[in-house]
């Protein structure tokens, strides 16, 4: 092999639960996600493994999310939310019957179905143990991640708060995957110098920073972000491809951004009557109902309706582009003489969620890289650590503070537009480091060995 793709996709959602509601619009940011996203996923990647393909993709699951996938209300929950959209969608066939949106309640209806039918009788309501068996069987690579997902450069002041982030969510970790995690997703990307060393002593040996974390590190690194670099305390780095990243995840030039997909803003929800809506969700409000029936179009409020063989003839291209373009780079970058690591990530919601057709898109370029002969191939990290590391020399430089999102650096978290959140938010760092404390020192935790 000429070089290596890493991908990755990050899975994290606020912590919502409100049992005090018979339903809760905040509860749907989470069912909406298990429909559209984390059972697709589970879909494709057990597909391709029926097919005989090990589709070594990586993932990070936030200890938000997961406390949510386990929680038996939450659980029961979905199977309503499901039931009330089956239900939906029978009236929405009625509705469109002999109009150009037909076919696709026909298409919301069965996919409503078999999503329920997949989560009760195959993944029996338990989504984590799911993605749990893909990773022991080899096939994927699940990474750790902060216990809160929060961003840690925030909390630079209060160590004692960010080695907490880091102890708690390496436990939930253990907890729910039953072993050591790797690899460490720090949330949106955020780094502070001496963070690496926090990762370590909670038993890290890589983690991922945005591009200008190793671009603009000391000295400057060999191979730009195409090889990982070691960072002071010994911990390998990852840093993210942004030529990748804007093909997929730009709006505006990214795939899509394509006006033959479907279109995520014009829902039911909010073209029909609230009348009609409010019997299926029981909100009494307008919200996104997940039944869509047109396509982007363009820069217009008069949208086309979507035609669902077009868009899928659309994902086939684009998967094809982005897997020609990852070869050309790889090939171009092999000819400095050297074996190139491209890393790739994304918000795992971005596929199925936020972009309707990329599972699809995901499953197309998997199979690609997997079945085709490349130049390439898509590893997981702790593969290519254990595999790579020790036969070839990897640069130790200090890596700059960084983060992705807008401008790069911190403005999004730690500026003006939000300092008066700040005393809060300390506040909070304050009585986790006393929480922690506590329940550490307390003789039942002794007693139990935790």
């Amino acid at each position: 092999m000429n070089g290596h793709l890493i991908l990755l996709l990050h899975a994290h959602l606020p912590y919502v639960r409100h049992p005090e509601y018979e339903y809760s619009l905040e509860e749907n940011w989470l069912f909406e996600a298990l429909r559209e996203t984390y059972i697709p996923l589970l879909d494709v990647l057990e597909g391709m493994v029926n097919d005989g393909i090990s589709p070594h993709l990586t993932l990070s699951i936030s200890p938000p999310l997961i406390e949510m996938l386990n929680d038996e209300l939450l659980r029961k929950r979905f199977v309503r939310y499901m039931d009330n959209l089956i239900e939906l969608s029978e009236a929405e066939k009625m509705r469109t019957k002999k109009s150009v949106f037909e076919p696709m309640a026909f298409l919301y209806n069965n996919e409503f179905k078999r999503t329920k039918r997949l989560y009760c009788e195959r993944y029996k309501q338990d989504i984590v143990s799911a993605f749990r068996k893909l990773q022991d069987e080899g096939h994927i690579e699940i990474v750790a991640s902060a216990a809160t997902h929060a961003f840690l450069p925030a909390f630079e002041h209060y160590p004692d708060a960010v080695k907490a982030q880091i102890e708690i969510g390496v436990k939930s970790y253990v907890h729910n995957f039953g072993r050591q995690p790797s690899g460490f997703w720090l949330p949106e990307c955020g780094y502070f110098k001496g963070l690496d060393s926090l990762l370590k002593d909670a038993g890290i040996r890589y983690f991922f920073v945005e591009s200008h974390g190793v671009i603009h590190g000391r000295p400057r690194p060999a191979y730009s972000i195409y090889k990982p670099v070691m960072s002071p305390a010994g911990l390998m780095v990852f840093s993210r491809d942004f030529k990748s990243a804007q093909q997929v995840w730009c709006a505006s030039k990214g795939y899509p951004g394509d006006f033959s997909y479907r279109d995520f803003y014009r829902d039911i929800g909010f073209d029909l009557p609230v009348s009609y809506i409010e019997q299926f969700t029981h909100l009494g409000i307008r919200t996104f109902t997940g039944i869509k029936y047109h396509s982007i179009t363009g820069n217009t409020e008069y949208k086309m309706p979507y035609n669902r063989v077009k868009a899928i003839e659309r994902v086939s291209e684009h998967a094809k582009h982005f897997v020609e373009s990852r070869e050309s780079d790889i090939r171009r970058l092999s000819e400095f003489d050297f074996c190139p690591v491209i890393f790739s990530t994304f918000d795992a919601e971005l596929f199925g969620h936020w972009w309707f057709e990329g599972i699809e898109w995901l499953n197309i370029v998997l199979r690609s890289i997997s079945e085709g002969k490349r130049s390439f191939d898509i590893v997981t990290p702790e593969r290519y650590f254990n595999e790579c590391v020790n036969s070839e020399t990897v640069q130790s430089i200090h890596i700059s503070s960084s983060s992705w999102g807008d401008g790069g650096y911190n403005s999004m978290w730690i500026g003006e537009r939000n300092h008066c959140l700040y005393r809060h938010l300390h506040k909070m760092a304050e009585k986790m480091i006393l929480l922690k404390q506590r329940f550490t020192d307390s003789p039942i935790h002794r007693f139990r060995g935790q």
